[in-house]
């Protein structure tokens, strides 16, 4: 679903800019006037991210830490829209499939990859590149129903943890972007044995994760992003069924420069490794080499590099 949607806003935007060249020329317009339609034709998210940058710097203040300064954001917006114009413009929308998982490697750890709100697995090529290269078990899904409840997930996490365990004979890492750390959390806490639960996987890595909530999840459609709003009754009975010993096997990244979640300690859990990325934006942060040397360095593999963003 999500990819054929992102297809369709391929081919609008190239309509528009092939609409737009031919308004141009007939008009008499100039160059500026071409290039300046033609890219924003072209880059729809750009004037979205930058309202999403405006929401960040005037309301989504975090009083816990220091303010991004104006080039910080800008350089983060800028970053930003190239990154999501690979991953919503081509990765996710024609090539989710392109890259297949790796299984089949025994004792060795592999690593569950979990896609966020309105993404697809494509969101992970680059890991799914990487890991591959170093033969790390991997498995990225796409998780859905892409606008229903957190909890429908929860058995496609579950058959996929069962299969890289069997494979391997080691419980995996879960590495969980944005929504897909909540999905990562709700599994763990949906089984009836806590501890059991956690020997289950070696740990849980969430990046850029609202975890209590972000303010931008009201202009969200369906019930997942009911549930990511802030202070949620969802989110809050998550949270009462975590116990300390679970949070603390967590590494959680974030950043102050963040466009979706707000504020940036929302990404954050009491207890867990919470780790700050300075001037990172939302998707950005997945590409971030410290985010894949702490995965690397959980599962025993080696080099860092995720290749072109």
């Amino acid at each position: 679903m999500v990819a054929l949607m992102q297809r369709c806003g391929v081919a609008v935007a190239l309509l528009a800019a092939c609409g737009w060249g031919a308004w141009c020329w007939h008009r008499g317009l100039g160059l500026g006037a071409y290039w300046f339609g033609l890219v924003l034709a072209l880059a729809p998210q750009a004037p979205v991210l930058a309202l999403e940058f405006l929401l960040l710097a005037s309301l989504g203040r975090d009083p816990s830490m220091a303010r991004p300064g104006a080039g910080s954001l800008l350089r983060a917006w800028a970053s930003e829209v190239i990154t999501a114009w690979q991953v919503f413009g081509w990765r996710q929308p024609f090539a989710a499939d392109r890259t297949p998982d790796l299984l089949g490697q025994p004792d060795r750890i592999g690593v569950l990859l979990l896609h966020g709100y309105g993404c697809n697995r494509g969101l992970w090529t680059p890991w799914l590149q990487r890991l591959r290269q170093l033969g790390v078990p991997c498995t990225a899904l796409t998780l859905e129903p892409a606008f229903g409840r957190i909890e429908r997930c929860l058995p496609a996490v579950e058959a996929a943890v069962l299969d890289l365990t069997r494979q391997s004979g080691r419980a995996p890492l879960l590495v969980g972007h944005s929504m897909g750390g909540l999905v990562a959390r709700a599994w763990l806490a949906a089984q009836a044995d806590s501890p059991a639960a956690d020997a289950r996987v070696l740990g849980v890595v969430t990046i850029a994760t609202p975890h209590h909530g972000t303010w931008l999840a009201r202009f969200g459609v369906g019930p997942n992003a009911r549930q990511m709003r802030r202070d949620s009754g969802w989110l809050a009975a998550l949270a009462a069924r975590e116990t300390p010993q679970r949070l603390a096997r967590f590494t959680c990244f974030y950043s102050h420069a963040d466009n979706l979640v707000m504020p940036a300690r929302s990404a954050m859990l009491e207890g867990a490794d919470n780790r700050h990325l300075d001037g990172v934006a939302h998707v950005q942060m997945l590409f971030e080499p410290a985010v894949l040397d702490e995965v690397l360095r959980r599962v025993g593999a080696g080099s860092r590099d995720v290749g072109e963003r």
